[in-house]
């Protein structure tokens, strides 16, 4: 199984919404994105659910930039 399919299997989370938000960043956005911006997401799928979804629906917001910025192009 390559990377992108294994990515694509930890994107599943346990609301369609979450799913299909970082599902659309993954084919959009990662294979170009920098290495810290990779990291970043990497980071971001080992949250809990709750924490996750505070960041994409803007209830809450990464406390670093590159986190930060990679929630915004996923909630675009």
């Amino acid at each position: 199984m390559d990377t992108l399919n294994k990515l694509r299997w930890r994107c599943r989370r346990g609301t369609l919404e979450l799913d299909l938000l970082l599902v659309d960043y993954l084919d959009k956005y990662y294979p170009a994105a920098s290495v810290a911006e990779q990291q970043a997401f990497l980071q971001l799928l080992a949250l809990e659910d709750a924490a996750l979804q505070a960041y994409l629906l803007g209830d809450a917001a990464p406390g670093d930039e590159t986190s930060a910025s990679v929630v915004r192009k996923i909630r675009r």
